[in-house]
């Protein structure tokens, strides 16, 4: 998927002869605390709601501080993973896209990156989860494939957690079957250590573990 089609029609941009009390507003309305900024279609920058309060009068243009704004984007044609890399490097709430000639095209907000993740970790499927624990040397994904396949499972989706410092990783299986105690078993008997498991059944402890493990994904 491309950056240009996480876009959120939601998001407005600012125009440089904005008042600061109209992006002030709209941050407000919008419930973001950054928004882009354009002169006629040329990406200017994005601005935050603290440059406007300790920069600008509320009857100001943003013209007066657009030499000074950050100007963080992604083109429209690369990859919606490059968004995702933006939000964890750099904490802000939309990110802006442009094309080729830095012209603005849209405005990825973070319901919409959350909405892609849920997508491709396929994590409003029925199933399970298991966490393995292995050394980054050690990992083979047609291994793995081959153990949860031979006992009638499917991998929905998988993806790693190197540890800083480290040379072991975690991976994050999801499967689409909710008894995964054969394919457990299979695991122990490679030799996988298996760090954690979760089904539908876990209940609410199992959802804030399942939560606690993306926001650390998105951290990483």
């Amino acid at each position: 998927m491309f950056a240009k089609d996480l876009i959120s029609t939601e998001i407005p941009p600012l125009k440089v002869s904005d008042e600061a009390k109209k992006a002030l507003d709209w941050m407000d309305e919008f419930k973001v605390s950054h928004l882009p900024v354009i002169d006629k279609t040329h990406y200017v920058g994005l601005v935050s709601d603290t440059e406007i309060l300790d920069h600008v009068l509320p009857t100001e243009h943003l013209s007066r501080i657009k030499g000074s704004l950050s100007k963080p984007f992604v083109f429209e044609n690369q990859h919606a993973y490059e968004v995702l890399k933006m939000y964890a490097l750099l904490k802000i709430s939309v990110i802006p896209i442009i094309d080729a000639k830095e012209n603005y095209v849209g405005a990825v907000t973070m319901q919409k990156m959350l909405d892609y993740f849920s997508n491709i970790t396929a994590s409003q499927e029925p199933g399970s989860l298991i966490v393995l624990e292995l050394h980054q040397h050690d990992y083979s994904l047609s291994q793995i494939a081959q153990i949860a396949e031979s006992n009638g499972a499917k991998i929905l989706s998988l993806f790693l957690s190197p540890r800083p410092d480290s040379t072991e990783l975690d991976v994050t299986i999801k499967l689409n079957v909710m008894d995964v105690s054969a394919v457990l078993q299979t695991f122990v008997r490679f030799g996988y250590v298996v760090k954690a498991t979760f089904s539908q059944n876990a209940g609410v402890t199992g959802l804030k573990d399942r939560y606690d493990a993306l926001m650390h994904y998105l951290n990483i």
